[in-house]
């Protein structure tokens, strides 16, 4: 028989023995702060991070928006998960949108977490009703990503060079192309290991959101450079032989695998060495489904790249130029086809 749930009760301090247990700090550093963040939620991150396999992200993504939500409700306040209600969610939500100016997309993202915050204290009995459940999410507009066009795109992959870059450059160069190549997210290159990069098939193994596994072939650009970087740069890299590099395929100057916010400061640095402008690593991996779609990729193919669960989220990439959408209706639009005989007709010199 189950135990009945205790009373819900602020975590206690850091200072205190339960915070200085293994699983109370391995929970912490996934947080990202040892502060303690609310009722029941170092065990909800625990569960995230060992039995629902979250990636890591996502779980300091969650321990971000707990940490708003109870700060919010201390200022009013409230310390126990029991006196949540609905109008207190809601009234979060709200201070979201106007006092932080949050996109509707943020906000999502952001009572998603509490949902499932809350759905897990419920399902444990650590709360007696579920005060976010009818919380409907805020209306999301459906906007064209920000691509790059095919020139755009040129520029940018080959911004780093040997005179005006530095050693690195040809790090860099391998990881813009590879980037571009298949699509890949900005913590997908810097968890890329050596040995998902397979020249001969031209493909490389990616460890996507919720650690699900895909594979997604690469042009013959990317594998050139990227064999060009680990024969000429690095075993330069990797020269420390402490096993610091983790076994990864891009290095800082250290010897230590990139971070993610580093992709982040090289992709915004040679895009404007190229002149271009709000260009972010999801840049290219809008560029890169773009550019198929527009190619005539069929759009589950795409999907696979990409690794979406949802084929609706790959749909928004079924927009294109305004050009081609005028190709088309010139070409198959019966009454263009017509007008079009006419003009040509009409443009010939009257015969003598």
């Amino acid at each position: 028989m189950r135990k009945a749930a205790r009373p819900s009760q602020p975590d206690p301090a850091p200072a205190t023995k339960a915070a200085r247990t293994p699983r109370a700090r391995a929970v912490a550093k996934a947080a990202g702060s040892d502060q303690p963040q609310g009722p029941g939620v170092r065990e909800f991150l625990a569960f995230c991070r060992i039995e629902a396999g979250l990636a890591k992200a996502t779980i300091e993504a969650y321990a971000r928006d707990l940490r708003d939500l109870w700060q919010f409700l201390a200022q009013r306040g409230i310390a126990s998960a029991d006196a949540v209600t609905m109008a207190h969610v809601t009234e979060h939500i709200q201070e979201l949108s106007r006092e932080r100016g949050m996109e509707p997309t943020s906000i999502s993202r952001h009572l998603a977490a509490l949902r499932v915050y809350f759905r897990w204290m419920h399902a444990e009995r650590k709360i007696a009703k579920d005060p976010a459940r009818l919380i409907d999410r805020p209306t999301k507009w459906k906007r064209v990503p920000g691509t790059l066009s095919i020139g755009q795109m040129r520029k940018l992959v080959e911004a780093p060079n040997p005179e005006t870059c530095g050693t690195l450059w040809l790090r860099d160069r391998c990881m813009l192309e590879l980037m571009y190549a298949g699509g890949l997210r900005a913590s997908e290159v810097g968890t890329l290991k050596i040995n998902d990069f397979n020249e001969t098939l031209g493909s490389l193994v990616l460890l996507g959101k919720g650690s699900k596994q895909r594979v997604v072939p690469v042009g013959l650009p990317a594998i050139q450079w990227t064999q060009r970087y680990l024969r000429d740069l690095r075993p330069e890299l990797a020269r420390f032989p402490d096993g610091r590099d983790q076994h990864r395929l891009l290095l800082s100057f250290s010897g230590r695998p990139l971070e993610r916010v580093a992709v982040w400061q090289l992709v915004k640095k040679y895009a404007a060495m190229a002149g271009l402008q709000d260009v972010h690593p999801h840049t290219l991996r809008h560029s890169f489904a773009t550019h198929l779609v527009v190619g005539g990729a069929n759009l589950r193919v795409v999907q696979e790249f990409l690794g979406h669960a949802n084929i609706a989220t790959t749909q928004i990439y079924t927009h294109v130029d305004r050009e081609r959408l005028r190709e088309v209706i010139w070409q198959f639009h019966p009454r263009e086809a017509v007008s079009r005989a006419e003009a040509t007709r009409r443009a010939k010199p009257a015969a003598r």
